[in-house]
């Protein structure tokens, strides 16, 4: 007695295909054919049910994760870099090793130090680091912090440090460094 199965392929071959119907069956004969012929017959074909059995199975499920969070910050970095464009490598390495579970534990810019503060912070710091601060308002910082700009640069969260130090490397334009500073306290 003929399989219903083939019974079927065969009915829908012979008498409902059209030509491109025609041709997706034969690439598809051509193919079987073709793994068949490499891997010695019926019996030798690779089930692939079986072999995802298989794989489920013999997984580490740590690595899964690690990989998983690999997988992750890879797309973190790409897209990044294509947001970002004006971003060093090291900038984006930091932003991605701060977000993704796993890396370093994120420095939370809304922390401890409002948004505003932070800003306040950084024009106070950049004016220092440039000579352009007022000497009586370094006196009224040092007075109340004494070493202030060490105790801001401390305080500033990693991605803040480095455009910060780019920008007084002259790597980033003013327009660029008040971009990047109010893309990371908007995060």
């Amino acid at each position: 007695m003929a399989d219903p199965e083939l019974v079927r392929v065969l009915d829908y071959i012979l008498n409902r295909c059209n030509e491109q119907a025609i041709e997706a069956v034969s690439a598809a004969v051509v193919r079987r054919r073709r793994d068949l012929s490499l891997f010695g017959g019926q019996s030798n074909l690779p089930n692939p049910e079986k072999l995802a059995q298989e794989l489920a199975g013999q997984i580490n499920v740590a690595a899964t994760i690690d990989g998983l969070k690999e997988a992750v910050r890879s797309m973190a970095v790409r897209i990044i870099q294509q947001e970002a464009p004006e971003l060093s490598e090291e900038q984006i390495a930091e932003l991605a090793q701060s977000w993704i579970p796993g890396g370093a534990q994120p420095e939370p810019l809304q922390g401890a130090l409002s948004p505003s503060l932070l800003d306040t912070m950084i024009r106070q710091f950049v004016a220092y680091s440039r000579g352009e601060m007022e000497a009586a308002e370094d006196q009224q910082l040092r007075k109340e912090m004494d070493q202030w700009p060490q105790r801001y640069w401390n305080a500033f969260p990693s991605v803040i440090r480095l455009i910060i130090r780019d920008f007084l490397k002259n790597e980033l334009s003013e327009e660029q460094f008040w971009s990047n500073i109010q893309t990371a306290l908007s995060l």
